[in-house]
């Protein structure tokens, strides 16, 4: 099985809340949809950029939706004692089920 592993930090400074951060989340998923939306064109505007600036900003929108997801993980950690490496392996098995992994 091919992984990547991404570690982001926990924040400092923040007080989130399940609904804080999940309202975050879309915000930050809106965003990249946005982004990938505006440089392929699909909003109706022509940007003239170089494709690896398109990409870099997809790329920039991206991990701060994975940071709020991470964060959101934090949170569920210490807030409702949800074990996400648990969780991990749970979900892993999962798309193995569904054939997404040959292990």
């Amino acid at each position: 099985m091919d992984t990547k592993t991404l570690s982001l930090p926990r924040l400092n400074g923040l007080s989130p809340t399940m609904e804080s951060t999940a309202l975050k989340l879309m915000e930050e998923a809106g965003e990249l949809a946005q982004c990938i939306g505006k440089f392929r064109g699909l909003s109706g505007e022509t940007v003239h950029m170089e494709e690896n600036h398109v990409i870099e900003e997809i790329a920039r929108e991206l991990l701060d939706v994975a940071q709020t997801a991470i964060t959101m993980m934090f949170v569920l950690e210490d807030n409702y004692h949800i074990d996400i490496e648990q969780m991990l392996q749970k979900h892993v098995e999962k798309l193995g089920r569904k054939g997404y992994l040959s292990f």
